[in-house]
């Protein structure tokens, strides 16, 4: 087992647990040794997001779309962190994009409803 796939399901497993702090050093060092990965990407962001750093969320939602286009949960994350950054129209739309992906996601249809009405 590489030591990116080890940090990676390290840092997996934690923030499953809700322990996001211990999961982002560990999903750090992954993303150092595969910067490219955008499993690693979208569980980072996640972490970051539940830690409340929107920002670097944002940013880490955004590198995940850029590996693979066709991530419905990337939008729908990339769009909760533009919401909790005040930027609503740009949330909007990468919700938008997330329930279009994915029409029967209830998730994603309740946080695009939240924030157009």
């Amino acid at each position: 087992m590489s030591d990116a796939y080890y940090q990676f399901k390290k840092g997996k497993k934690l923030a499953e647990q809700n322990n996001f702090i211990e999961a982002i050093m560990h999903l750090e060092k992954a993303k150092e040794k595969e910067p490219e990965k955008a499993s690693i990407r979208e569980t980072l962001a996640r972490a970051y997001y539940n830690c409340g750093f929107y920002s670097t969320a944002k940013s880490n939602f955004q590198k995940a779309l850029e590996i693979d286009a066709a991530n419905d949960f990337a939008y729908y994350g990339l769009g909760l962190s533009l919401a909790k950054m005040g930027k609503i129209k740009r949330a909007i739309g990468q919700l938008k994009i997330a329930a279009t992906m994915k029409p029967h996601s209830e998730e994603y249809r309740r946080a695009l409803k939240k924030l157009s009405a």
